[in-house]
């Protein structure tokens, strides 16, 4: 054998994954550990520590451990959906609240609309007055002038 394949060796990893060391080539390149099954199925998906303690050591039902841990469990659940209904029930007091605030806000739209037209037909009014009063007196020049003549 050769030298290197001496030197190759295999660590039993975490959840049956071992990690071969070989040493770095001559090119000077940095080692990189690879992972490989060690068990015999190989290819098995790995599993945190955390979750591989749980699963190994199956509770019996009857167990103090396991009403214990189904009653917190029962709680958070009764917690959870106590606060999605919650959520649920200020998002829609949320929204009816919106709603009247955009029903006033419309009818002021619609006041301050009628408002404007008002104020415009006064405007127009005002400045057609205007106009008319502009126009007599230099009508009353020419008439003057045109009767001074005669």
């Amino acid at each position: 054998m050769s030298k290197i394949s001496q030197q190759n060796s295999s660590t039993p990893g975490v959840n049956g994954i071992s990690v071969i060391h070989t040493p770095a080539h001559a090119s000077g390149l940095q080692q990189v550990p690879q992972l490989v099954p060690a068990g015999p199925g190989g290819g098995g998906k790995a599993v945190p520590p955390s979750k591989q303690s749980k699963k190994s050591s199956p509770m019996d039902r009857n167990s103090d451990e396991y009403r214990q841990r189904r009653e917190r469990n029962n709680m958070a659940v009764k917690k959870s959906r106590l606060k999605s209904k919650q959520k649920a029930q200020d998002t829609l007091q949320r929204v009816n609240q919106l709603k009247e605030e955009n029903e006033r806000l419309e009818a002021k739209i619609k006041l301050l609309t009628k408002e404007l037209s008002v104020l415009k037909d006064l405007f127009l009014e005002h400045a057609h007055n205007l106009a008319d009063n502009v126009q007599p007196s230099s009508t009353e020049k020419t008439t003057n002038s045109d009767s001074a003549g005669q």
